[in-house]
């Protein structure tokens, strides 16, 4: 058994400890999923790699019970906690409280900038809520490769299915979201 497999089990007990020696071994991991993640967001994002691996830390961490069942289990928990947080980020800056009508204006250019992609991010999370009731895995697998950037070898690991049925999923999935985003876009 690893010390992460070990460590995820002893805090599933509630050991605090086992929780604090958690982090310093899942926590380069994250960071890297979350910069991946963040690297593919539009230009001008507010939130940092960092605070959306912190956030997501809290948020598997909480106050409630966890329960782990390995390394596979716990990546996609992050990878869910961390679309969540993107998605909860996008619609909080298309309140109009927040400047959600307004457009940003490149100043060196005068022209003024495309929708933001939190549109598009709303858009991608409602087609997955639809996607999940068709196909579980799909969008279990888009979760891992879209959000948490995981590569399609490591996301078949995870998902403990091999890596020939993740490409064919992930063909399918892909094209059932791009024909329903084309719907909404």
């Amino acid at each position: 058994m690893s010390d992460l497999t070990r460590l995820l089990n002893a805090a599933e007990t509630g050991d605090a400890k086992a929780a604090v020696d958690l982090l310093p071994l899942v926590y380069e991991e994250l960071r890297k999923l979350a910069a991946a993640k963040m690297a593919q967001e539009a230009p001008g994002q507010t939130l940092q790699p960092t605070a959306l691996v912190h956030e997501a830390w809290l948020r598997l961490a909480g106050s409630e019970a966890q329960q782990w069942n390995g390394r596979g289990h716990f990546f996609a928990a992050a990878a869910e906690a961390m679309r969540r947080i993107l998605v909860e980020n996008a619609r909080r800056k298309q309140r109009v409280k927040h400047g959600g009508e307004l457009q940003r204006v490149d100043m060196t250019t005068l022209d003024v900038a495309i929708l933001s992609d939190d549109g598009h991010l709303l858009a991608v999370d409602e087609a997955l809520e639809k996607l999940a009731a068709r196909d579980p895995l799909g969008a279990q697998l888009i979760k891992l490769r879209f959000f948490a950037g995981l590569p399609n070898v490591e996301a078949a690991r995870l998902l403990a299915i091999p890596e020939r049925t993740a490409k064919r999923t992930w063909a399918y999935a892909r094209a059932w979201l791009y024909e329903e985003l084309k719907k909404t876009l």
